[in-house]
């Protein structure tokens, strides 16, 4: 899904204009739901564990999301690194 979304560059700048990781949390606070919010970081979770090599059934036990969760934040990482061994 590259579809290009409209004002991502406004979002991504005024995330950029936060000064402190404080700034960031209440910027992040202001614009996200706290259940929006609560998927971002389980999403960012999701990928640090699978770089550690964590199992992805172990993953979705762990942070209480479905396995589809897991599987679709382990497509995204591969979507986004590729296996360099496979190019």
């Amino acid at each position: 899904m590259d579809a290009k979304i409209k004002y991502i560059d406004h979002l991504v700048n005024h995330l950029l204009a936060q000064k402190s990781a404080g700034e960031m949390e209440d910027a992040l606070r202001h614009l996200l739901t706290p259940s929006e919010l609560a998927d971002v970081t389980n999403r960012l979770q999701i990928f640090v564990q699978l770089e550690q090599g964590v199992p992805q059934r172990q993953i979705a036990d762990h942070l209480g999301v479905g396995i589809a969760t897991v599987t679709r934040g382990s497509n995204a990482l591969k979507k986004r690194f590729p296996d360099p061994t496979k190019i």
